[in-house]
């Protein structure tokens, strides 16, 4: 009996530990620095775009998706750089008919996908 509440106890804590490690990651993938980390490795096509709307001005009579976090004109230019850097990247982009220069955030869901927001 012993033994088995041992093994059960060792298998919830590595548990616990594995789950703290994936936690962490995920916490981290859309700081600034990592978000502009993963702008300039991302390989896939797997990414959406999606226009930000003015969720301060309820009078500009947009309806859509969600406003994106904001970032500081610093963290704006650090995203779109990071794109710069990443040719093949910039490139995907440009053939959906989307400029740099307009992104003003970017997101990384947890099964890897990116969501650039466009103003």
């Amino acid at each position: 009996m012993n033994r088995i509440v041992t093994v059960t106890l060792a298998a919830a804590l590595s548990s616990m530990a594995f789950a703290g490690v994936s936690r962490a990651e995920s916490l981290g993938m859309n700081t600034t620095q990592g978000i502009e980390h993963t702008l300039r490795t991302f390989q896939g096509n797997d990414f959406n775009v999606e226009q930000v709307y003015n969720w301060r001005n309820s009078d500009d009579g947009t309806t859509g998706p969600r406003s994106a976090p904001e970032r500081s004109d610093q963290a704006i230019h650090g995203i779109q750089a990071s794109i710069d850097a990443n040719r093949s990247l910039a490139h995907r982009l440009n053939n959906e008919g989307v400029d740099v220069r307009n992104i003003v955030n970017a997101e990384q869901a947890a099964d890897g996908s990116l969501t650039f927001y466009v103003r």
